[in-house]
């Protein structure tokens, strides 16, 4: 298996001096050199990948046997090693440092092992919190409400104020779709309470208790794979096989042409052909099964990066709520800072606010807000055992306190505008492999001419220390965490630059 020993990399100042000449820098040397330019990066005990066998190794090939006896894993790429982690580096069991832009498909905000994070777990007075995971929707702790307020109130999107936790991504988008069903038909009763032929056909899952109402998704899309969220997710044949979901409709995602300056007219023309079908298939619906929410996410992600302008989506929550739907924002993935925003859809300027915005990974509890109005009359309709955990909220605080206290979200504008400058130069030096690079802050990715090319370039990245992962059909992405800086961003493009040129 090819492996690549990482001697070749300079001291970090001679990697400065040599990425002058090149792509990654617009401003001074001595300042892009800078590791703290914003980021207070003390516990990163790592300065540079160190590969010192194939990835995965042997170890993390002895542990994947092992756990293949008990599990099915085939999604594994290698075993770390969580203690010898620090900030954007990863320590694999085979003892190789990675610079990890993936951070667990962005969920890591701090990188690995951030002293804040650290100081929560020994803190004598969060030791109940953290040994008693309670079942939230019957027995809170008594500074539950103190935590959602000083958390997720604390940065709710704007125009939504009620909020309700879950554990994860998935099932924050299916109890949303939920919610917002549930709303769509308590407002078709117009405040009655249910009958009881309503309430025992939807024990069997007949109208008209259970009413023949559907979800908008878009092609390209991925929210999960729980029933629901399955049923709107169109990313990759192999989810769905074998699982008969629900026949619900589903719209064209814009294919825009990059660069995007170059093909505005074109993209516009796209954008109103899809919109044009989302007014169709709503048109269409009333007659089958009418739409009570669309979903979409801001950066389709799973999907291959694919990204619309503030006009089309303001334009389609605009034909959203003329029909009386409900809007959906899944910001599991772009949520957090890491497109610049906290809140991707915060760029839209939206002249009304989404009815739902839902959020996990670097949140590290899943959840929804809502507002007003949108919450369920009778008891036990959205709820699961523990709904989320307050000790993820603990951590929470302090990633927020982090976010704030180290400026992370003007390092994340500014070291994306750093990457994606260099991802669209690196373009132009190998056009034969690398096009489309796109991105907002640190969100960012690029196309290679087919996927056994995408991920053969994948695979060597990572032998040479850089973990990053593909999406779409032939897209890699790239998920650095908010302490990935000019710095970091430098080391990644100077290590793609080596393998493109291997790659000759």
């Amino acid at each position: 298996m090819f492996y690549h020993k990482m001697t070749s990399l300079a001291p970090l100042r001679s990697l400065t001096l040599r990425a002058k000449r090149g792509f990654c820098f617009a401003q001074p040397v001595q300042e892009l050199a800078e590791p703290q330019m914003f980021v207070n990066l003390n516990h990163e005990i790592y300065t540079r990948p160190s590969v010192q066998t194939s990835v995965p190794g042997p170890m993390s090939q002895k542990l994947m046997t092992e756990l293949s006896e008990m599990q099915t894993n085939s999604s594994a790429h290698f075993f770390l090693n969580y203690e010898k982690s620090r900030g954007n580096y990863a320590v694999d069991a085979d003892g190789n440092v990675l610079l990890d832009i993936f951070q667990h498909i962005a969920a890591l905000p701090l990188g690995y092992n951030h002293p804040a994070l650290k100081e929560v777990l020994i803190r004598p007075e969060n030791h109940p919190i953290l040994m008693n995971r309670p079942a939230l929707m019957f027995f809170p702790p008594m500074n539950f409400s103190a935590l959602l307020k000083s958390t997720l109130m604390a940065v709710a999107p704007k125009g939504l104020n009620k909020v309700t936790p879950m554990g994860c991504g998935t099932c924050s988008n299916e109890n949303a779709m939920k919610s917002a069903m549930i709303t769509y038909q308590t407002r078709e009763r117009a405040g009655r309470a249910p009958t009881v032929k309503e309430l025992s056909s939807a024990l069997l899952g007949h109208a008209p208790g259970a009413p023949e109402i559907s979800i908008l998704s878009f092609e390209g899309g991925f929210h999960g794979r729980l029933y629901g969220s399955l049923s709107v997710t169109y990313s990759h044949p192999i989810q769905k096989l074998d699982i008969p979901t629900f026949d619900w409709p589903k719209a064209r995602f814009p294919r825009l042409k990059y660069p995007l300056n170059e093909y505005r007219r074109e993209n516009e023309v796209e954008e109103s052909k899809c919109l044009a079908m989302v007014e169709e298939i709503f048109h269409k619906q009333k007659k089958q099964k009418p739409i009570a929410a669309a979903i979409i996410e801001p950066v389709q992600a799973e999907g291959g990066d694919r990204h619309a302008s503030p006009d089309f989506f303001n334009k389609l929550r605009n034909i959203v709520a003329k029909n009386n739907a409900f809007f959906i924002v899944d910001e599991v993935q772009t949520g957090v800072a890491t497109t610049g925003n906290f809140w991707a859809h915060q760029s839209w300027e939206l002249d009304q606010p989404p009815d739902y915005v839902t959020f996990a990974k670097k949140m590290q509890i899943g959840g929804f807000y809502y507002n007003d109005g949108y919450k369920p009359n009778e008891k036990n309709r959205i709820q699961s055992t523990w709904n989320g955990d307050p000790a993820k909220l603990l951590t929470l605080k302090e990633i927020l306190k982090v976010i704030d206290n180290e400026n992370l979200v003007e390092n994340v504008r500014d070291a994306g505008k750093v990457f994606l400058n260099g991802l669209k130069q690196l373009q132009d030096k190998f056009p034969q492999y690398l096009s489309t690079a796109r991105g907002q802050g640190l969100f960012c990715a690029i196309d290679l001419p087919n996927p056994e090319l995408r991920d053969l370039f994948i695979a060597r990245l990572k032998n040479r220390g850089l973990i990053t992962a593909g999406c779409g059909y032939n897209s890699v992405r790239f998920r650095p965490s908010l302490i990935c800086t000019r710095h970091h961003i430098c080391i990644v493009l100077d290590i793609m630059e080596t393998e493109l040129r291997q790659m000759k």
